[in-house]
């Protein structure tokens, strides 16, 4: 088994490498700039600050009024292992995002799946932006990220404007 130290030990050579800090600077540095080019183009959406985590997700709220009038918000989520951006739709708290859960699950979702309510999981609706981000060419990639977020967005304001 191996150890906490040992798991340190190589935390630090790969430190010494100096890509991980290269690599996580260039991620933070665009979600940034995503939460801010967003913030700017939609001044009616409520945009929180950026979350950096723990080297598993970093993550901003990016939410349309109607939405947070309903106590749901959207997240845009880097998801480092995968190496992914993906968007999800959730409660203000658990108990709401519980509530939501609940009154979806006979419903006709079309191409989106409810997330399960249990421990570790933030979500009601996740939604893959983009798989294989190239962050060589932030301007398209941000293009496409506010593409993809906009239609999820409607998708959930129409999800959430009948029911």
């Amino acid at each position: 088994m191996t150890s906490l130290n040992d798991h340190i030990e190589e935390y630090q050579r790969q430190l010494d490498k100096g890509h991980i800090q290269r690599a996580y600077k260039g991620i933070m540095t665009f979600m940034s700039g995503l939460r801010s080019a967003l913030t700017k183009a939609y001044p009616s959406f409520y945009t929180s600050a950026l979350y950096f985590g723990t080297m598993d997700m970093t993550y901003f709220a990016f939410t349309p009024p109607q939405l947070r009038e309903k106590e749901l918000k959207i997240a845009i989520v880097y998801l480092h292992e995968d190496g992914a951006f993906e968007a999800w739709l959730s409660g203000r708290n658990r108990k709401v995002q519980a509530e939501t859960i609940e009154q979806l699950e006979d419903q006709n979702l079309r191409e989106y799946k409810l997330s399960q309510v249990k421990p570790g999981v933030d979500s009601i609706i996740e939604t893959l932006l983009v798989k294989h981000p190239n962050f060589n060419h932030p301007e398209a990639l941000r293009n496409q990220i506010e593409k993809n977020t906009l239609k999820f967005i409607m998708d959930m304001e129409a999800l959430f404007s009948t029911g």
